[in-house]
This record gives C-alpha cells, structure tokens and sequence, in this order.
C-alpha cells in the first residue's frame, strides 16, 4: 500500500504550516533522506527529509498553500513494485475515519534492546541524535511503521513531547488560494470567495486571477447613504494574523496574564564604553571586526548572571524553579511579521568578537526563517534592545519561563552631575523586568546593579 507522506510536526508547538515549495516531483526517486519540501512555520522555513525509500506517486498539497494542519496527507510514496491503484487504495479513506483509525492506533513504544540497532531510525537522526547525547531508546518516532525522523530528536531535543497531535477538525468555508493569488485579488478588488479555484484541491492559483479581471463585472446598485455619521475611527478592515503573530499573541497575553511582573530601572553613562568600542574596531578593522553597543551589553549580561547566579533562573512548575548554571542569552530580533528570540549559548564563556559574529549570523538568517529550533528554543535571560528606533525607555514582556528580561533604551546626550557640576554624559536607559515568583526586588537589583558598573567600566569585561 502507498505510504502516506504527512505534514510533519517541527517544534513541540507547531500545530499547522505552510507548504513553501516540493523539492521533488511525481515519478522521482526517493532515498531516505533527502528532501522532499520545505516548510514555513511560524519562526523557520526548515526542509523535511523523506524517511522511507520508493517513488513520489502523488503531491496533493501544492506549493504555497498555507495552514496546512499537522499530521494532514500532504503526498503519497509507492514502493516498489506498486502503481498508481496503491494511492486510490488510500485516498477513499475519509478525513474523519483517518482520524479514528490514527487515535485508535496503539502507542508508538520504542524498542528497548540491549543496543540501539533494532530501532528504526534515518541515518541523518541517528546522527543528530548522537551529536545531541540523546539516548534514542527514549524517542518517540512519528514517521511511517514508527521511524524516528529528524524531526522527532530535534522535538526531543527541545524537550517536547514528540508525539504527532490529532487531526485537525475541517476549516469549513475557508478559501484555499496561493500567497500571489490573494495579493493579486487584493490589488484588483476581487472577492476570492467569488472566484472558483483551478489548482489542486480547488485551490486559487494566480490563472483563476487572471480569468477573473477579464470578466465583465455586475454595475454596482445604488445604495442610500446612511443617515448616521460614521466616525473615522470605525474605518477599519478585519485582515487575519499571521501563524507567527498568533503565536506572539497568546505567548504574551499568557506572560502578562500569568507571570507577576515587576520592574527596576537604572541609568547607564556609556561614554566610556563608547571610546573601548571605538577603539577595539580600529584595531580590529582589517580582521572584519565591528562590535557593536548591544555586543557588550550581551556580554555585561552573562557576566553579571554569574556573579548573581540566583538571578539566572525560571519558573518550572508550582514548587519548582530552574536554576541555569550558564548565561544563554536571548536576543530580540524583529523579523517581517514579528520577531523572533535567537540564542548565543554559554555568552560567559565567549569574547566580544565571538559574540559579535555569533549574533550577526543569527540576526541574519532570522531574518531570512533559516533558523533551527534549537537556535531560538530556550535560553536563560533576554534582551531586547529598542535605542536603535530612539526609545527612550520600555519596560519588555517576560519571555516564559525565564525569569528576566532587560529592555534597553536609546543612548542620549543628558545633563548629569559629576562632583557638584552639571555636565554633559552619554546616558542609556535600562528597564530588568522580573518574575516575582523566582527573583525577588533585591535580587533583581543586584543582578542590574551589576549589569549598570559593567557597562560603565567595560575593561572589566575584558578580564
């Protein structure tokens, strides 16, 4: 029978995605391992490795389309020696009986044996699995016959539970169109709810757009002018979120809802800071080297964690709390859409230029969704710095389950007072927002305190 190729889950969270582009087509070969599509989720757009061997029999979730549900049909491979009856053997199955049939399968209970080598798993996860320190015996595999996939270590890597999640229920009257279709109806004022779709699944493809602005239109009928006043703050229009916006809505709704903030704020003078940056860069320049005002404060950050360790905590579970034993700092890095919190693991271990280059490389392929999981899963403490739009200050929404976040201002030119005179400094807003639940007020103060005399002495930093 032809083996069912399924939207697969990339995160512990994922739920749905979209079906950026196949990178195979019907009648191709398929090895276990390569790639067969890519696939937008709501942080990354990450390729999906095939993990059974035969020839791509059918695609029936096309390029482009979006909201795909996880676990969902997206393609069919026949194995050897089958033709294409082996997928309309599979096809009459009804969405609702694949759904029963898939919740009343017994659990995928992995093998046990002395060793790993009566477990079904790719070669690709077997390696990662290793590199990883996982103990494979302890993974779940939602591939076809139970296989473990890539996707399922990077899930456990995550500490997610691997297991796929049930069907979706049907979306009803959604209309199913392509990303350049609905820009295209948009432009032309066509409704696609009028428009009948051509592509796979009654899908609107950009011909259906096309055939469309073509037709003669209907003269519109006259209407009387309502008698009441409409204010201008009613003109609106409802447009549907984005999946990553969905997420970063109910992440920060749950944040603020359930996580008892509270907030400390210092004032930084950063001159001297300025003229070490400055410096360094001259030196550095022929090697490439270009640090930047928030490379320093990642590294103040990490080295102040250190030195109040207690402050480099999360909330687990009720009675329970983590205590990180190294500073992985989240940054803050906005993204079309949204944003996006990459990682630079173990910061205290790491020089400025390590730094600087680690987060360039991260900032710039978050901006282009080449991130792995694993590159923005996580952490101990965030920052998300805002001076570059010239806020002054802000206080930032805790990034769960971490305790702390650091909201960074601009840098401006303020009048302060130096041993009874008022004179001019270069001064830096900085706003710690904190879990009560884990870090207390004075833990919190000591933790910015430290943060405060390393960014104003940062040879200090050097040591």
């Amino acid at each position: 029978m032809a083996i069912n190729i399924l939207m697969p889950a990339l995160s512990p969270t994922m739920t749905e995605g979209n079906l950026a582009k196949w990178h195979k087509k019907v009648g191709d070969r398929i090895e276990p391992g390569d790639v067969l599509a890519e696939i937008e989720t709501d942080k990354a757009t990450m390729e999906v490795e095939a993990v059974d061997e035969g020839t791509l029999g059918k695609i029936i979730v096309g390029d482009g389309t979006e909201n795909v549900q996880v676990n969902q049909i997206i393609g069919y491979i026949l194995e050897d020696g089958e033709d294409a009856s082996a997928i309309v053997a599979v096809a009459v199955e009804s969405p609702a009986a694949a759904a029963a049939r898939i919740e009343a399968a017994p659990a995928q209970v992995p093998a046990t044996p002395s060793g790993n080598d009566d477990i079904v798993i790719t070669p690709l996860a077997r390696r990662i699995a290793e590199q990883a320190g996982l103990n494979i015996a302890e993974i779940v595999g939602t591939g076809a016959r139970g296989k473990i996939t890539r996707a399922d270590v990077e899930a456990a890597a995550a500490g997610g539970n691997t297991s796929a999640p049930p069907l979706a229920a049907d979306k009803g009257d959604r209309v199913f169109a392509s990303p350049l279709a609905r820009r295209m109806a948009g432009e032309a004022g066509l409704d696609l709810a009028n428009i009948t779709g051509t592509g796979p699944n009654g899908r609107i493809v950009k011909a259906d757009i096309d055939k469309a602005k073509l037709a003669p239109r209907a003269s519109p009928v006259a209407v009387e002018a309502p008698s009441s006043y409409i204010p201008a703050s009613e003109a609106y229009e409802i447009v549907k979120m984005s999946t990553m916006r969905k997420v970063i809505a109910g992440r920060m709704a749950h944040s603020k809802s359930n996580v008892p903030h509270f907030y400390l704020t210092v004032d930084c003078e950063i001159d001297e800071l300025l003229k070490v940056r400055k410096a360094l860069n001259e030196r550095g320049e022929k090697a490439g080297i270009k640090l930047s005002v928030n490379d320093f404060i990642i590294r103040a950050c990490a080295l102040a964690l250190m030195e109040v360790p207690e402050a480099n905590a999360g909330f687990e579970s009720e009675g329970q709390m983590r205590l990180y034993s190294r500073a992985d700092i989240s940054i803050a890095v906005a993204i079309k859409g949204g944003l996006i919190t990459p990682i630079i693991r173990g910061v205290n271990e790491k020089g400025l230029s390590q730094i600087s280059s680690e987060m360039k490389d991260l900032a710039t392929r978050a901006k282009e969704s080449k991130l792995a999981p694993e590159e923005y899963q996580g952490g101990s403490f965030s920052i998300s710095n805002l001076g570059m739009f010239g806020i002054k200050q802000f206080d930032a929404v805790i990034n769960e389950p971490q305790g702390c976040i650091l909201a960074v201002g601009a840098g401006e030119r303020r009048p302060v007072v130096k041993n009874g005179e008022i004179v001019p400094a270069t001064v830096m807003s900085c706003t710690l927002s904190c879990d009560h639940r884990v870090v207390d007020g004075a833990t919190g103060a000591l933790l910015l305190s430290a943060i405060k005399r390393l960014i104003e002495y940062p040879p200090a930093m050097l040591l």
